[in-house]
């Protein structure tokens, strides 16, 4: 079990930030040959992608919704994100190939999503929790005084990427 962090604690990042939501809505529950094959195929992408220090998965978070499972991850570079998800020799595109193939022979049993968020500014506050989130896959910190209110440490929370001159 993972140790709490005493106070209150925030992130520190200072690179390019992608928040990456992915999940499923199971929509024919009685299908389970549609929609199992798919929670098998995520931890073998999230296991290749945990391995690869250069991969820019930095972190990610697993939760359950009312339809189904889903991630939040956390990249290091929307080209990473890109070149993973395209890439024919990694774990995704044979996965995203057998879905399609599935999604053919039963129409509508299981949907996929996603949502890509290129992130500029970022704040966070977690108080007496283990290291999760945004700290987790980045950095975490305690929030000095000055820090103390959302507002100024949404102020402070710009993300740099390479381009940006700041």
């Amino acid at each position: 079990m993972a140790s709490i962090n005493p106070g209150r604690m925030t992130h520190r990042w200072d690179g390019e930030l992608v928040v990456f939501h992915i999940g499923m809505t199971i929509n024919k529950w009685w299908r389970p040959d549609q929609w199992m094959p798919l929670m098998s195929d995520m931890p073998k992408m999230l296991r290749e992608l945990s391995t690869d220090p250069d991969s820019g998965l930095l972190g990610f978070t697993m939760l359950l919704g009312a339809r189904g499972p889903y991630l939040v991850q956390y990249w290091s570079s929307l080209d990473k994100l890109y070149t993973y998800a395209s890439a024919p020799t990694q774990e995704h595109r044979p996965a995203w190939t057998r879905f399609n193939k599935r999604a053919r022979t039963v129409p509508g049993a299981v949907g996929i999503w996603h949502e890509t968020h290129v992130v500029e500014r970022a704040e966070t506050i977690y108080v007496a929790t283990p290291p999760m989130g945004l700290p987790r896959a980045t950095e975490t910190v305690p929030i000095a005084s000055r820090h103390d209110r959302a507002r100024a440490r949404v102020a402070d929370g710009r993300t740099r990427g390479p381009e940006t001159t700041d």
